[in-house]
């Protein structure tokens, strides 16, 4: 069971996704409006956001900005836009998934499963949680808390700066190309390089480093990514 708010103006739309989403045991919230959505998910967390793009007041392209700027809470798009270039700025945007429009409950349903899915880490049955804390010098990674320590102090991180960090956390010293993140942690087959490297640079300022003096986070120019150790003055 998940918490869900549908922002889609058609009431008949709107009604139908309540009935049928709330069928399928989740707990269901909906509103018209993009303003309406971005107080709503301001005052009230949410597992999964549905956001149509053809809202009254805003574009929801311009919602789903505004909607990154206050919270990493998972947003499908549903569109009925088929236009593969809109469809590749909105997953660079910030969109974890996309559906067009007409879509069925069952597929709707299916894609908020396979979203909640990737935005928590699960463990191996049977084996403990304690064995599955990832460390890397100072550095700390729980998947299965999502929690990150560095040198015992929490890091505040997003769900997205979490999820790249944990990914490089369990390759330490492997260099991790850039469509690999990009298939992996963003769920996107193709994307813009500038999506990682921003990530990365709010990442390394958590990690009181930058890119001209890395000390976990190095980059290969045009190869990859990798977390390390840092390296003894003498080695750097």
């Amino acid at each position: 069971m998940a918490k869900l708010l549908v922002v889609e103006d058609d009431p008949f739309v709107r009604s139908a996704l309540i009935r049928q989403l709330s069928e399928a045991s989740h707990v269901v919230r909906s509103v018209g409006t993009a303003l309406e959505a971005l107080r709503e998910v301001a005052q009230t967390g949410f597992d999964v956001v549905v956001l149509d793009l053809g809202l009254p007041d805003l574009d929801g392209a311009q919602a789903l900005k505004m909607l990154r700027g206050i919270t990493d809470v998972p947003v499908i798009v549903a569109t009925a836009r088929d236009d593969e270039a809109e469809i590749v700025r909105l997953l660079t945007d910030g969109a974890d998934d996309y559906l067009v429009k007409p879509f069925s409950a069952a597929h709707l349903t299916a894609r908020i499963t396979a979203v909640l899915r990737r935005a928590g880490t699960a463990v191996p049955a049977g084996e403990p949680a304690q064995e599955r804390v990832l460390r890397v010098g100072g550095l700390s990674v729980d998947p299965l808390r999502r929690q990150a320590e560095l040198d015992g102090a929490p890091l505040d991180l997003t769900r997205r700066e979490f999820d790249l960090l944990a990914y490089l956390a369990a390759r330490p010293g492997i260099v991790v190309p850039r469509k690999e993140l990009l298939a992996e942690v963003w769920q996107q087959a193709y994307g813009d390089d500038q999506t990682i490297d921003v990530h990365l640079s709010w990442l390394r300022r958590k990690l009181g480093e930058t890119a001209a003096r890395p000390r976990y986070l190095r980059t290969l120019r045009g190869v990859g990514v990798t977390l390390e150790a840092p390296r003894a003055p003498e080695q750097a």
